[in-house]
């Protein structure tokens, strides 16, 4: 298995620019063909209608997204870009949904603690099967769950936890750390590091033979609330595993940190006391002693078919090079009715406003003359279901990953207005965050680090798929942190994020509204139009920063982008 050190850096102000590399202006690039706000909204107002039923995969909702989307791709006179020659990309996917369990009891010292569904618990699987059946399983803690050689750290001591409920803490070991603690320093900081990610440590449970995984969850390292937490609408999503790869564990849940308490203090033990103790480098996972988990769950299982949207401008000199430009065309789906009776979860602004983008781009740059690159633009599939389009697409690239110029990524942009700045998702990369500085300052604008780095964005949107093989990358997304806005400065900014994260992120009110100020949105989808035009017709290659993780991975094919 490949282990990447993964991390983002959390710098300030535009002094991580100074020492990017500044390359070549590109030449014969054609004249800006700005992005238009009404376009944006006018795409959004229809795709997060009720018509879409909140598009997720493999539903009526998807059938009507996908034909929508091409056509609208047809019209533009783009050309198709997926496997073929045809407008789209087949990704299998194995699609869970659990039923009530018939089954779900926690003894710890000799009492039932009686976990409910919901408030406590939200019982999962990724497995392919029509139940889930786990009889006394023991629960052991495992602190963070993470081992990183590169960095000193290892949770796991060699404790055997086959057979085993392996319980998690979220984030990193020096989320919460302080100078007198072994983890100080080691994950970056307050910045969490793919090791943090709940991917991970399910992965991570996986691979060590663990049958079940429960994240206490946090709303601080976490990054969001039990709302989005506990919230299984629309079942689980994975892609197939092949032989010989571990199987996902049985059950896969978050408990609530007001539940984990309570079966911490059951099984004798203290909560906070082994937080603290898992940030130390000599921390061994603690078993839960006589404390078991006992599960039978019904499990409506089917496998299904995804598509990736693909569409291209092909290049006239370079076309085996490309710059690929991308949003996630699904959301949440239909849940249970709201305090409104609304059941749809539209996606307006999670990932509406990027597919919206992305098509005004893809117009923009079909009215220019051709690029000597080809510029692909990709609409992905089951993105809130752990970036499964992105990843098949990089386990299965139309165009070789070695020749991708650049993944340039729309994942949400603040709906407050104008401002002075665009937020950067984990600054310190790459080459691209000193174009993307350039493009900004010929707007009036400049560039402000993400500020809220500890949720791991940039390990949480469809370009890091292409970062963990290498291709620079850059992603634009508003929830990372407040927007210096025209009118109200950061305070209003940061404001917007927290309304947004805490009360429409993946819900029903995450709709479109004709009260949407998208001048600032509009801004920060010209800024991506700049970088496409730097590089679809240049020879230029952006390059990762000597500090980054993913350098080595893009120097092993350095001879393939010989000029």
């Amino acid at each position: 298995m490949l282990r990447l050190v993964l991390r983002s850096t959390l710098c300030s102000g535009l002094a991580l620019l100074a020492g990017a590399p500044v390359l070549a202006r590109p030449v014969a690039a054609p004249a800006p063909a700005p992005v238009r706000a009404g376009e944006l909204s006018a795409t959004v107002k229809e795709i997060a209608s009720d018509a879409y039923e909140g598009r997720s995969p493999g539903t009526a909702g998807e059938e009507r997204t996908v034909a929508w989307l091409t056509a609208q791709l047809k019209a533009l006179g783009l050309a198709p870009a997926g496997p073929g020659g045809q407008w789209t990309q087949t990704v299998p996917m194995i699609h869970n949904v659990a039923g009530k369990p018939t089954l779900l009891s926690i003894m710890a010292g000799g009492q039932d603690l009686a976990p409910v569904v919901g408030p406590d618990i939200a019982p999962t699987t990724a497995r392919a099967g029509d139940r889930v059946e786990i009889a006394g399983a023991p629960l052991v803690f495992v602190g963070y769950g993470v081992s990183a050689p590169e960095r000193g750290w290892d949770d796991f001591k060699g404790v055997d936890l086959k057979g085993k409920v392996a319980v998690f803490l979220v984030n990193d070991p020096d989320y919460e750390a302080t100078p007198h603690d072994g983890a100080w320093g080691k994950f970056g900081g307050r910045a969490m590091t793919y090791y943090g990610r709940w991917t991970y440590k399910y992965e991570e449970a996986a691979r060590r033979g663990a049958v079940g995984a429960l994240l206490v969850h946090e709303d601080g390292p976490a990054g969001y609330g039990w709302n989005v937490a506990g919230n299984s609408v629309g079942g689980t999503y994975a892609l197939p595993v092949g032989a010989g790869q571990p199987q996902p564990v049985a059950v896969q849940s978050w408990i609530s940190h007001a539940f984990a308490e309570r079966l911490f203090k059951a099984s004798g033990l203290d909560l906070a006391t082994l937080k603290a103790a898992a940030r130390q480098a000599d921390f061994r996972p603690v078993p839960l002693t006589g404390t078991t988990l006992s599960l039978t769950m019904p499990v409506q299982s089917s496998r299904i078919e995804s598509r990736n949207v693909l569409a291209m401008i092909p290049g006239t000199r370079h076309a085996d090079e490309t710059v690929m430009f991308g949003a996630h065309w699904d959301a949440y789906g239909q849940g249970a009715p709201d305090a409104q009776g609304r059941t749809v979860r539209p996606g307006a602004n999670d990932d509406g406003l990027g597919v919206a983008g992305v098509l005004a781009l893809a117009r923009a740059f079909k009215a220019a003359p051709r690029p000597s690159r080809t510029l692909v633009f990709g609409f992905w599939t089951a993105e809130e279901r752990g970036l499964l389009g992105s990843e098949y697409y990089a386990q299965n690239p139309v165009f070789p990953l070695e020749k991708t110029v650049a993944n340039l990524t729309i994942d949400v942009l603040q709906t407050a207005g104008a401002s002075r700045d665009v937020v950067l998702i984990g600054a310190g990369q790459d080459s691209l965050e000193a174009d993307l500085a350039r493009a900004a300052a010929a707007q009036g604008r400049t560039i402000t680090p993400d500020s809220k780095a500890e949720r791991g964005l940039f390990y949480r949107a469809d370009h890091f798929s292409f970062a963990k093989r290498g291709v620079p990358t850059l992603l634009l997304m508003g929830a990372g942190g407040g927007a210096d806005l025209v009118k109200g400065g950061r305070a209003a900014g940061d404001k917007w994020v927290s309304d947004y994260t805490a009360h429409c992120y993946h819900q029903t009110c995450d709709a479109w509204s004709p009260d949407w100020d998208l001048s600032g949105a509009t801004a920060d989808v010209n800024l991506v139009y700049a970088l496409g035009r730097r590089y679809g017709w240049s020879r230029d290659w952006p390059v990762w920063n000597a500090g980054s993780e993913f350098k080595a991975l893009r120097d092993k094919s350095a001879d393939q982008r010989k000029r």
